[in-house]
């Protein structure tokens, strides 16, 4: 990763600048590709809007979207407003958590100092706006590193347990990637709601999964999902590539899956093809088939700070690194040597 140098980035918001000569650190990229696209610079400090807020960011988490949009695969992803041939935003990575320094003269309800947590579009930076719709006040009993894991992951894992798998109490459950960043929230939440929580991971990372509380464990290096009599009412597939009369085996008849994330598969679609598939045989099957992309609201972050206040939910960190360090952790995501989160900190 090349050194610093101070510029306006082509591809960047138009409205993201400010008076020219206040800088701040980032991560950008100028094209999609591998960890090698990204530089660290000194860019211009975003400029607040009406109904937006500045962030001073603390801290910001490292989740596996952050590599798809570097990388721009699937293609298919180039197609939501990323960017058919470049990326439009320099910048990269979503959550986060901070200061609020500046808000617009529309926003209501924050005020500079409020500490917060939440996402926007380009977190690895010492500054972002963002909208407030999209934050909330960083639970009391965690740091900003700690707080900065949550957003983006533990929305997912609520949501795929809570709204989209209907998960009740009593209820079995398993969860495939229990030992990443999704997976490591969705035992916790899990388990939280009353149901007997089943965790697949790898033979290193079963001792973390058994730490957040899961009751059985499967390490998929020595065995399969397929391999005993048990039935699940939910099955909560985490960046799998499992196929989907595998999965449905281990369903009850009337049992629900979700698929997380699309990894594997081809170029254009990558593991796509599996969520569209599942979402066609439902509508032909009694069990309960499909996907969804998570939306973080002002909502969830609430319901989670609560969740963390009790003490039910605590977001597991592998390591925390500086901004200079993010090409090598988005590798170590990518090839599955991460446990938990990593987080970046910025310098104070």
């Amino acid at each position: 990763m090349s050194g610093t140098t101070t510029r306006t980035l082509p591809g960047a918001d138009p409205e993201a600048t400010e008076t020219p000569g206040r800088t701040m650190k980032a991560i950008v990229r100028d094209r999609y590709g591998s960890a090698d696209v990204l530089h660290l610079r000194d860019i211009e400090v975003p400029r607040v809007g009406d109904d937006t807020v500045l962030v001073r960011i603390r801290a910001a988490g490292l989740d596996r979207g952050a590599w798809h949009i570097m990388a721009g695969l699937p293609y298919l992803i180039r197609t939501a407003g990323y960017g058919l041939r470049r990326p439009k935003t320099a910048g990269l990575g979503s959550e986060f958590a901070g200061i609020v320094e500046a808000v617009g003269s529309k926003v209501t309800g924050l005020a500079p100092g409020d500490a917060v947590y939440g996402t926007c579009s380009a977190s690895f930076a010492e500054y972002a706006t963002a909208r407030p719709d999209q934050l909330a006040r960083i639970p009391k009993n965690l740091s900003f590193e700690q707080a900065a894991a949550v957003p983006v992951s533990a929305v997912t894992a609520l949501r795929a347990l809570r709204a989209r798998g209907r998960l009740q109490s009593g209820q079995r459950v398993l969860i495939i990637g229990a030992s990443g960043g999704v997976g490591s929230f969705a035992v916790q939440i899990a388990k939280t709601l009353g149901a007997n929580v089943t965790g697949v991971a790898s033979t290193q990372k079963v001792d973390l999964v058994r730490s957040l509380g899961a009751d059985h464990l499967i390490d998929y290096t020595r065995a399969d999902i397929t391999d005993d009599s048990r039935r699940y009412d939910l099955v909560l597939d985490i960046g799998g590539n499992r196929p989907l009369s595998q999965l449905r085996r281990v369903l009850t008849d009337h049992g629900t899956l979700v698929i997380v994330g699309g990894e594997g598969g081809d170029r254009w679609t990558g593991g796509l093809h599996r969520q569209l598939g599942a979402m066609g045989l439902s509508l032909v099957v009694r069990q309960r088939l499909g996907t969804f992309i998570a939306k973080v609201t002002s909502t969830d972050l609430d319901a989670l700070r609560e969740l963390i206040e009790a003490g039910s939910v605590t977001p597991k960190i592998d390591r925390v690194v500086g901004l200079e360090q993010v090409p090598e952790a988005i590798r170590d995501l990518a090839d599955g040597r991460v446990q938990g989160k990593v987080v970046i900190a910025m310098t104070p």
